[in-house]
């Protein structure tokens, strides 16, 4: 039976982010509570609103028809704070017009700068001035590093692997290629088995790198053993398109960072057998939920939107 109480804001930060990732292992995650925790408190405001807000099944939760609304009202509830925040932060005097960002190399050349554009916008529409981004850029293991050391405010990485100890939120998903040299033997066939993708030396990017580690992750997960090791090491993608370009070997990158040089006829992609490699692209910063700094907390909204409007023009689902 409904007591009529309301929520705490923690509650209703954990209903909208098992709404939006449809996980409540994710959303627990995001929130920084255990599972057990985060089920529990759901259970506990369906309780308190008499109502079922969930369908929950081994393959994910999803919401209800009263779930969807109660998430919609919730969020306009915590938007609603987070102006409150942000008004009694100006009246102090407190600057929220600075951010600091750590990216690594594929969301700094790739992603970030749409974001940033999206976020200066949305900004100047509102009639505030636009937050000032200084960019950090590396691998998605330092990135991690220099938001956990508080060098950032805000992190955001490419690697299969999320910290726990760290507030997160997926924004995005990406996909990894194969690619090699044009008339390399494998453009000549159809899907290579993923097993041979797996067995060969690559040339790949330098230990912390998230595009290196999540297609280890994936070779182990699908093969139950260890990705052959690179052939060579290089310390950016740059050089690592130039030498697959110029027949060094084969790489898997991310397609966006390969797009162009495929488009042009200077790699070829090889499919192989099995799923596509996606991993997703996370933000990161100190704390839970209510942690992330105001400004910061823009930067992933707009940067979720627009994965979501990059989506829908390639046709497909965003998350």
């Amino acid at each position: 039976m409904a007591d009529g109480s309301v929520p705490d804001f923690g509650s209703l930060e954990l209903l909208v982010a098992v709404t939006r990732t449809g996980s409540i292992s994710a959303a627990a995650r995001e929130t920084g509570v255990t599972q057990q925790s985060a089920s529990a408190r759901l259970r506990a405001v369906e309780r308190s609103l008499g109502l079922s807000l969930f369908h929950r099944a081994p393959s994910g939760t999803r919401p209800t028809l009263e779930g969807e609304v109660v998430a919609s009202w919730a969020d306009d509830v915590l938007a609603a704070v987070g102006r409150f925040h942000t008004a009694t932060r100006t009246l102090r005097g407190e600057s929220t017009a600075r951010l600091s960002v750590a990216a690594s190399q594929t969301v700094a050349a790739r992603l970030l700068p749409l974001w940033l554009v999206a976020l200066r916008s949305r900004q100047l529409d509102a009639g505030r001035t636009p937050t000032a981004v200084q960019l950090l850029s590396g691998n998605s293991a330092e990135a991690e590093g220099v938001v956990r050391d508080g060098r950032a405010d805000l992190a955001f990485i490419e690697s299969s692997e999320i910290p726990s100890d760290l507030g997160s939120a997926t924004v995005d998903r990406d996909e990894l290629v194969l690619v090699v040299a044009p008339g390399h033997p494998w453009t000549r066939h159809g899907p290579l088995p993923f097993d041979d993708a797996a067995a060969e030396p690559l040339v790949a990017r330098e230990q912390g790198s998230g595009t290196r580690r999540a297609w280890e992750d994936e070779v182990r997960r699908r093969t139950h053993r260890e990705a052959a090791e690179p052939a060579v090491v290089l310390p950016t993608t740059a050089a690592v398109r130039s030498a697959v370009a110029n027949g060094l070997g084969a790489a898997v990158m991310s397609r966006l960072e390969a797009a162009d040089d495929i488009r042009l006829g200077r790699l070829r992609a090889v499919r192989t057998t099995g799923d596509p490699v996606v991993r997703p692209i996370t933000a990161l910063w100190r704390g839970g939920a209510r942690d992330i700094p105001v400004a910061g907390r823009e930067l992933v909204e707009v940067a979720v939107r627009t994965a979501g409007e990059q989506a829908a023009k390639r046709g497909r689902p965003a998350r």
